[in-house]
Formats: structure tokens, sequence, C-alpha cells
């Protein structure tokens, strides 16, 4: 059986999605990365896709940790559905979890959305509960090769919680944290320790629900056979 194509940005994501019946892939926080490195496969070689990962959250209603199983990807004035048998298969699977889990689209965006405002507009925009910078590239690819697309990201800073700069480039291509940045901008005054436990805080509740997440959805991502 074909393998699972899981997208990814952070190389904590792919870490997390490789398994069984699972192939990760991810560009470090660069769509126009991911873009190319999906291109460059010859053949899709997966029976489905699947954004996993965090998230950024725009209902304020969400905290870190809660999981946003998406129903649609919202870039620009596009939207991708999602497959609804495969996302009803994971909401099964992830019905013993404690935490939070919603149903709702996401927003797709090649630059991080980093102030209240900007995520307050995109809220306003799309309804959608959650923002990444993956969905959409992998929604795209998924509807260019006729494969049932899915979506399962949790939030980790939520609505009412701006972003310092520097997280826009504390990345590095493989998508790794790249320390050096995240130094230089505190000692250029650009980022606060304040800032910083914050985002430790969030990063560590999205992820524990992210871990969970997997470890409930099992091989090949609790996608079902065709």
């Amino acid at each position: 059986m074909l393998p699972i194509l899981a997208v990814t940005g952070l190389a904590k994501e792919a870490r997390l999605a490789a398994g069984p019946g699972v192939e990760a892939v991810g560009a470090g926080g660069s769509p126009q990365r991911l873009r190319l490195l999906l291109d460059a496969r010859p053949e899709p070689s997966c029976r489905a896709v699947v954004s996993f990962g965090i998230a950024g959250g725009l209902d304020p209603a969400l905290v870190p940790g809660d999981v946003v199983l998406g129903t649609g990807i919202r870039a620009g004035d596009r939207r991708f559905p999602t497959d609804a048998a495969v996302t009803g298969a994971l909401a099964e699977r992830l019905r013993r979890l404690d935490a939070r889990v919603v149903q709702a689209d996401l927003a797709g965006v090649d630059a991080a959305v980093l102030t209240l405002a900007g995520k307050a507009s995109l809220r306003a925009a799309t309804g959608a509960a959650a923002v990444d910078m993956e969905s959409h590239v992998a929604a795209a690819y998924a509807a260019r090769h006729g494969l049932p697309f899915a979506a399962l990201r949790v939030v980790c800073d939520p609505a009412g919680r701006a972003l310092p700069a520097f997280v826009a480039h504390a990345l590095k291509p493989d998508g790794e944290p790249d320390i050096l940045a995240v130094l230089s901008a505190l000692l250029r005054g650009k980022a606060r320790p304040g800032e910083l436990f914050r985002l430790a805080r969030d990063s560590a509740a999205a992820f524990k629900a992210l871990s969970a997440c997997r470890q409930a959805l099992g091989e090949g991502l609790g996608v079902p056979p065709a």
C-alpha cells in the first residue's frame, strides 16, 4: 500500500509524523520551498496527503493545545475542501483525546501572521479557526493529483497573542530552530525574555497535544484504505 504524505513545516513536526505508512516532508516554514519540493516529486507516490503540525490561532475561543481538523483550507480567494471521509476517520481516532478537537476551516498563508490586527483581519476575511504556512500548499498539491486531503493542526499561539517579529526568521531551511537567530534577536533587543517564555510555554502545550494526536492516529496517520 502506498504511504500517506504528511506535509509539515518544522523538523519536529516531521519527526512526529513519520512512521509506518507515512512519509513526512517539510520545508522549514517556507511555502515557496515547499512548492518546489513537492513539484520535484516525479509522481505523488502516496495515497493521500495530510497537513500535520502546529498553527496560529484565529478563533479567540481556542487556546494552545486545541486541535483543529480542517474542513477546508482558505487561501486568497480559493477554498480547498478536505476529504470528508478521511477527516471523519481522523475525528473518530481522536475522540478519546483529552484535548479539545474542533472541525473548522484553516487559513493558508505565504507569510507569517504575527500581529493581533493581522490575525483579526484574517479571521474576519476567512472565518478560519487557525492559520499555517503549509496547508494551502499541500491542499493544492493534492487537488492537482486527485488525492484525498486532510489537515490536522494544533493551536500554538492563540488569537489574542502577538508574536515577536524575529519568529519569521527563526528557522533553518531544514525546519530546525535557528538558535543563533534567536540569540541575536535577544542581544539586539528585538525579542524580550518574557516573549520567549510565553512562546516556549505555548509551543510545549501544542506539541504535547500534537504528540497525543499522532499516537492516537497510529499507522498511516489514521487514514483508512481507499
